[in-house]
């Protein structure tokens, strides 16, 4: 194994925000219902101040290193002011430094954006959003649990792009309950037309431990998904947006963010049931926060730092499972940067799924090809 160099790995944050207005019936975050919708002045000061004796905890793990981007998830991150925002970044600013070009991003739901004017957010230092429409359809909205109109959700896209905001994310799901293949489309064209500039476009899923998964909805057959795919594919690329990973495309430059988690970056994680990701030169470390709100506020930060490291005979399917979502992969001298390990020790495997033209035959990178992309489930298991 290979000495690994942490100051060559791009270092990122990610905060995690737990609370939301009403619990979706999809959803298996780490997201709890604050009661009448509200957060408390109190709690929220009291969860600001955690955060960041949490990561005075992780200083350490920065050896040297910026902050190369910010991402704020939730629950809902909107429900919390863009004054706290703008004293949690000082804060943390003085503990670690943010690079000059920091891309710091927000997620924010239409129902809750009237905490603060989105120009507030902007003034902070949040310079993206991401925005969870899910749908523009009333009727699917409802299904979903979704606390937001129609008209909520285009009118939280154009306020943001008037205020200020170049970089606004959209997400959007497709195949759900009794969706067809026109609703799917239109939602598409309504998320464009509003001035996303970057669409996160995927497929629900019905996950464990949620409303869904104990009533089943009716969903879409599979010639129905099919066609939702191929046919919103193809206006995604008519309109311009490029598909640079699985479910993310994008008019403007990448997110920062999530290329680094897809190109085995490093990340600290500070709010309860954050996930973060470490290099140290013995090793790769991957760390979680506890998960309740109430047990993390009550823990003191260290008992909260929960750490695995991730073995050898496991850092091939991890680097893979991250890597090869990207459309155009990552150079192959980013396995030994990013692991330590030899990428020779995987010759035998990728010879064959080249061979198979799951994989692109180029010893210079590692990428699915457009056979491999479609099969990418069956590809990843073979680095298991």
């Amino acid at each position: 194994m290979a000495d690994l160099n942490p100051q060559n790995i791009p270092l990122s944050l990610y905060i995690h925000m737990p609370w939301c207005v009403r619990k979706c019936p999809y959803c298996d975050f780490n997201s709890h219902a604050v009661p009448d919708g509200k957060l408390s002045l109190a709690l929220e000061q009291e969860y600001l101040q955690a955060l960041v004796e949490d990561f005075k905890t992780q200083v350490d793990f920065a050896q040297g290193r910026e902050i190369h981007s910010v991402f704020i998830g939730g629950g809902t991150p909107s429900l919390i002011s863009a004054q706290s925002y703008q004293w949690l970044f000082a804060q943390l600013k003085a503990l670690i430094p943010f690079e000059k070009d920091c891309e710091i991003t927000l997620e924010a739901n239409p129902g809750t954006v009237e905490h603060d004017p989105f120009a507030d957010y902007l003034a902070a230092g949040i310079n993206r959003l991401s925005i969870g429409v899910q749908s523009f359809n009333t009727e699917h909205l409802q299904k979903l649990g979704r606390i937001h109109s129609n008209d909520d959700a285009i009118s939280a896209i154009q306020h943001a792009k008037h205020a200020g905001f170049e970089r606004v994310n959209v997400d959007l799901m497709h195949g759900l309950p009794e969706q067809t293949l026109a609703q799917a489309l239109l939602d598409l064209k309504l998320a464009v037309e509003s001035g996303a500039t970057h669409i996160s476009w995927y497929q629900l899923t019905i996950e464990p431990n949620t409303v869904f998964f104990r009533t089943q909805p009716i969903l879409p057959v599979d010639d129905v998904l099919e066609d939702i795919q191929e046919q919103g594919e193809a206006y995604l690329k008519a309109q311009g947006f490029i598909n640079y990973e699985v479910s993310a495309w994008r008019k403007e430059k990448p997110s920062a963010h999530n290329l680094n988690y897809w190109q085995f970056g490093d990340y600290l994680a500070i709010g309860a049931g954050a996930h973060g990701k470490v290099t140290q030169p013995d090793g790769v470390y991957r760390f979680h926060k506890t998960r309740l709100p109430k047990d993390y506020l009550a823990k003191i930060p260290a008992e909260n730092l929960q750490f695995k490291r991730i073995e050898n005979d496991e850092m091939p399917f991890e680097f893979m499972m991250n890597a090869l979502r990207l459309n155009e992969g990552v150079a192959a001298e980013t396995y030994t940067q990013r692991t330590g390990l030899n990428l020779t020790d995987l010759d035998e495997l990728l010879n064959s799924l080249r061979q198979r033209q799951l994989m692109v035959d180029d010893a210079n990178i590692l990428n699915c090809t457009d056979k491999g992309h479609l099969f990418l489930n069956s590809v990843l298991e073979e680095f298991l």
